[in-house]
Formats: structure tokens, C-alpha cells, sequence
């Protein structure tokens, strides 16, 4: 059920059009610098073996989605994937098994750091996992996550997000709020940096909600987080996240929106959703959300992998002749008694 209300005309569409064309120009430098690398990669490990064919597959030619696209997908219906990923490796996966949108998400401060909440990631912490990021996935849009405090003023958000930008070569960042930030994030639109939000829960405020609670349960609160969700379309943002909101009012806020949704804890009637890797492959195991379905369990094979690793090392068994450098015998017996003769000087 959509409520009905006028159409507006964006006039930010043909700033975004404009920016899609730069992103792509953008996307061809840093691919050309990061064919150079990759070569290199190939030149030292061969093309043959099953590393060699893993590696070539994740190499096959993509092209990176465009904020037109993505706003885009409202209409079409298609459903884009994100994924909120910390590192280099799990970026070369995500780009290999065809994510739209790599997440930069300050959740890294968690998975990767081992903090409790995401209050502690830095924009220091927020550019240095961003890079790597880009690295790991030259092909994808990476959507770079602004960390607590990091906009609470327009001036202090302009600066931060253009590090995302300039520095980490992010291609949009997403801050968090709707109604009390619309100025921040109209500053940011009016800037020419593509910009998202999050409603719903909202990490950074948690202090707030007294922890991690699902939000829009009774109808005043939904209320206002349609009301959050109007004005960060209002404020030109792409597209914005809803997290731990019950599925029919994530469902029936989005049908009043023309910009896309994604959820993470809010069912299926987004226009796409979001996961973190470490949730979703097993990796981080110090506790599991509601909405986080295991695809795999990476941590069981890690261990077990570790722990047969501990297992040859004591006895002997790691490392073997395959698994170890050879010299010739004649040289091998040269620099035996060249050992030999400086024992007896």
C-alpha cells in the first residue's frame, strides 16, 4: 500500500549523472594501477593449479554500479545486494560473487577491533579499512560508513566525507539520522558528495535507546521514522538503510519513498538488503543477531585448520620435502665442510 502524495522533480539528477560519468573515468585509474599489481600477482603464482583458476575468475571484467542505477532500482524492482565488508579479502569476495555495493560499516570497529559497540571507530580507523577496501574490489561501489561524531557539525561532515572521497576513492558515504540531520546530509548533497542514511536502530545513538533495540514497534515511533525517511529523501539523499525495524513498517514506510531502501532486521519489503561478510560467513562468532543468516561456517574449517596445523608442527610431521626448499647436493656438500673448517679455527 503506498500512500499517495505529489511527485517531485529531483533536480539533483543531473548533478548525479554527471558525477556517474566522473566515478567511471575514476574506476578506469585506479583499475589501470591495480592491473599492475595483479599482473605481478599472476607472473609470480602461474596460471595453472586451483589458485590460478580461483584467482582468474575473480578477475573477469565487471562493471561498477552507478548511483543512477542504484536510485534506479526503486523502479525496476531490482533488488540490490550490499555488504558490509572490513578488509581487503573479504572485498576481493565480495566483488568475485557479484555484490553491487561493498560496504565500508564502522560494525569493523567490532568484527575487526574487538570493541563492543561501533563508538570507538575513527575516521583514522574509517580511511585506512576504506583503502584497503577499494583494493580489494576496484570494480564494485564502495559506500564508505561515517563514524560516531565524525558529522555533528556541516563543516566537520564536508571535511570527513571528502576523506572518503579523495583518500579512500569512495564512491558515497552514509551517515546516520534523518529528521534532526537533514541539514547535515543537504550539505553533503549540496556538495556533490553522494550521500545515504540510516534510520531505525541507530548504532550510534544507542546510549539513547539504553542498547541494541528494535525500533518502530508502537505506532508513534514508526511515525517517526517515516517522518526520518521523508526527510532524508527530502535532503537529496540516494538511497537510506532501516535496521531492527519490524518488516510490515519498513515495507509500508518504503512504499512512500522514491528513493531505494535496504535492510539489515527489516524483513523483505526493502528494495535491498544489507549483511555483514564476518555475520554471514561464520567469521565473527562472539554472538549472532536475529537477522543474520549463516552461509557458512568459516570459523569451524579456520580452527580445525589451525588446529591441525599445531597438531603436525609438534609432531614432526609439518613442514615435509613438498613443502620445503632444495639445494644442490654438491653446493650442499661445499658448505658442509666450509662449516666444518670454521669449527676447527
Amino acid at each position: 500500500m503506498r500512500l499517495e502524495k505529489p511527485p517531485r522533480l529531483d533536480q539533483r539528477d543531473a548533478s548525479y549523472l554527471t558525477y556517474d560519468k566522473y566515478i567511471r573515468s575514476r574506476t578506469l585509474l585506479v583499475g589501470l594501477a591495480m592491473a599492475k599489481n595483479e599482473a605481478r600477482a599472476r607472473a609470480l603464482s602461474g596460471p595453472s593449479g586451483v589458485a590460478g583458476k580461483a584467482a582468474a575468475d575473480g578477475e573477469k571484467k565487471r562493471e561498477k554500479r552507478t548511483i543512477t542505477e542504484i536510485r534506479e532500482s526503486k523502479r525496476t524492482g531490482e533488488k540490490m545486494v550490499y555488504m558490509s565488508v572490513p578488509d581487503y579479502t573479504s572485498a576481493k569476495w565480495a566483488e568475485m560473487a557479484g555484490v553491487d555495493v561493498a560496504v565500508v560499516g564502522d560494525s569493523l570497529a567490532m568484527v575487526a577491533h574487538g570493541h563492543p559497540n561501533t563508538i570507538p571507530a575513527s575516521m583514522d580507523m574509517m580511511i585506512m579499512h576504506a583503502q584497503a577496501v577499494r583494493r580489494g574490489a576496484p570494480n564494485t561501489f564502495v559506500l564508505g560508513c561515517m563514524p560516531y561524531q565524525s558529522y555533528n557539525t556541516i563543516d566537520r561532515a564536508l571535511v570527513n566525507a571528502t576523506r572518503f572521497m579523495q583518500e579512500a576513492l569512495s564512491d558515497a558515504v552514509k551517515p546516520q539520522g534523518g529528521k534532526s540531520q537533514a541539514h547535515i546530509l543537504r550539505a553533503l548533497v549540496d556538495a556533490g558528495i553522494p550521500t545515504a542514511s540510516h534510520i531505525g536502530l541507530t548504532p550510534h545513538t544507542i546510549a539513547m535507546f539504553g542498547g541494541f533495540k528494535i525500533q518502530g514497534r508502537r505506532a508513534e515511533a514508526a511515525m517517526k521514522i517515516l517522518e526520518d525517511a521523508l526527510a532524508i529523501e527530502d535532503a537529496g539523499c540516494f538511497m537510506l538503510e532501516f535496521e531492527a525495524v519490524p518488516a510490515k513498517i519498513a515495507k509500508l514506510i518504503s512504499e512512500q519513498l522514491t528513493i531505494p531502501t535496504i535492510g539489515i532486521g527489516a524483513g523483505a519489503g526493502t528494495d535491498g538488503q544489507i549483511l555483514l561478510c564476518y555475520d554471514l560467513l561464520g567469521v565473527f562468532t562472539d554472538f549472532k543477531p536475529k537477522f543474520t543468516k549463516r552461509y557458512a561456517k568459516l570459523t569451524e574449517v579456520a580452527v580445525a585448520g589451525v588446529r591441525q596445523y599445531v597438531e603436525e608442527v609438534k609432531q614432526g610431521i609439518f613442514p615435509d620435502d613438498d613443502h620445503s626448499y632444495t639445494v644442490d647436493d654438491a653446493e650442499y656438500e661445499k658448505f658442509a665442510a666450509m662449516v666444518a673448517k670454521r669449527r676447527q679455527v
